[in-house]
């Protein structure tokens, strides 16, 4: 149910949530419109669309296989990095989860490093 979750208060976490697709995937291209809706409702968090082949530069050395693949980072640390289902409410959850409680930072120095080019270009 849109709408349902909380709306995130001033003071939480800074929040980057970074869609990793390519152009030619349907999937990623059916997911774009998900994405942005989230966007909306969480105006506290940043949230960026990254195609993995025409910015190969920014995401290289890490090697996305399977889309869509998603890199949550709070507070200037990923805390999320994996392959996630193209669900809305998966999304949501996920996002509202990170902002009511940060999880652990993740232990991949590549992903860390992926989540500080990404808050730069923020």
């Amino acid at each position: 149910m849109i709408g349902s979750m909380p709306r995130p208060s001033a003071t939480a976490p800074s929040l980057l949530i970074a869609c990793l697709c390519a152009q030619w995937c349907g999937t990623c291209r059916d997911y774009r419109p998900l994405f942005d809706q989230l966007q909306a409702e969480f105006g506290a968090a940043h949230f960026v669309w990254v195609d993995v082949e025409d910015e190969a530069d920014l995401v290289d050395p890490i090697d996305v296989e399977d889309f869509p693949t998603l890199l949550i980072a709070s507070d200037g640390q990923a805390r999320f990095f994996g392959t996630l289902t193209p669900h809305l409410e998966t999304l949501r959850r996920l996002v509202q989860a990170q902002l009511d409680s940060p999880s652990p930072a993740h232990a991949d120095a590549i992903v860390q490093a992926l989540a500080q080019r990404l808050l730069a270009r923020a």
